[in-house]
């Protein structure tokens, strides 16, 4: 198995600040962007990281220059790094972010604890669907072959009949951050069968996207399905037939409150 590296999942589109910014703007920008951190660079060079608590050590020099108050230089990633390596670098010193410098010392990308994440996700994903193609195929003695691509939404047939509002907030999150793990849909005409991830492709649709990553399963022989029967039984035959419960969180999510309920009153 090929080992994923840092270009494969990095940031390329990175956010720095200049060298020559003040304590000030740096400050006003931190706080209406939102960063925890700042590459800092000059045309594509890196000169070291701005932390947040540089700037709070320096508050009230709001006129000095952020190259004259972050440490000279910083730990960094290339970006054919394993990113298993990456990952023990970035925990072991308890950061959540490494630039991305080649070989000419350029920075090319940012890589996060998030993308480590996000790469975990995607590599656990296969086994769902392995599992799914060889029960298909001992099932219908078929052939099933797998791709991985963009595919449309729009007309999916749902398989579950009930998604949560809470989850469905969390996924709208993941999709705008790029941290959505990609759907399994088994490919049929006229129309493909969504098997996993209803949850993403609900926030997509109102977010307004129209095509999602998907690990896409094709048959040998074009078949009526339980999945489709089991759709038809239970009145699913468009997303439009997903209920979004606004009512109450997920189950997982009650359970874990009782268990914190009980461990206070302990």
């Amino acid at each position: 198995m090929v080992k994923p590296l840092v270009r494969d999942y990095m940031t390329s589109e990175v956010v720095s600040i200049h060298p020559d910014t003040t304590v000030h703007e740096a400050v006003e920008r931190v706080v209406r962007e939102g960063h925890v951190g700042l590459p800092v660079a000059d045309k594509d060079h890196l000169v070291g990281f701005l932390t947040p608590k540089e700037l709070l050590r320096n508050i009230g020099k709001p006129e000095a220059r952020i190259r004259d108050i972050i440490a000279k230089g910083t730990v960094v990633a290339h970006p054919d790094m394993d990113l298993d390596d990456c990952a023990r670098v970035l925990f072991r010193m308890g950061i959540k972010e490494l630039p991305v410098v080649d070989d000419s010392g350029r920075m090319v990308g940012i890589v996060s604890t998030s993308d480590i994440i996000r790469s975990h996700i995607e590599r656990v994903t296969p086994s769902k669907l392995l599992k799914l193609k060889e029960t298909l195929e001992t099932l219908y003695s078929i052939r099933v072959d797998i791709e991985r691509r963009r595919v449309p939404i729009a007309d999916f047939i749902p398989t579950q009949k009930q998604i949560f509002a809470d989850e469905l907030e969390g996924r709208k999150r993941e999709i705008n951050r790029g941290l959505a793990e990609p759907i399994l849909v088994i490919w049929k005409k006229p129309r493909p069968i969504l098997v996993d991830g209803h949850h993403r492709v609900i926030a997509a649709k109102r977010l307004g996207i129209e095509e999602l990553d998907a690990y896409v399963l094709i048959l040998s022989k074009d078949i009526e399905l339980g999945l489709e029967r089991n759709a038809h039984a239970a009145g699913l035959d468009t997303l439009a037939d997903i209920e979004v419960n606004d009512y109450s969180q997920h189950p997982l999510t009650e359970i874990t409150e009782r268990m914190l309920q009980r461990e206070k009153g302990a």
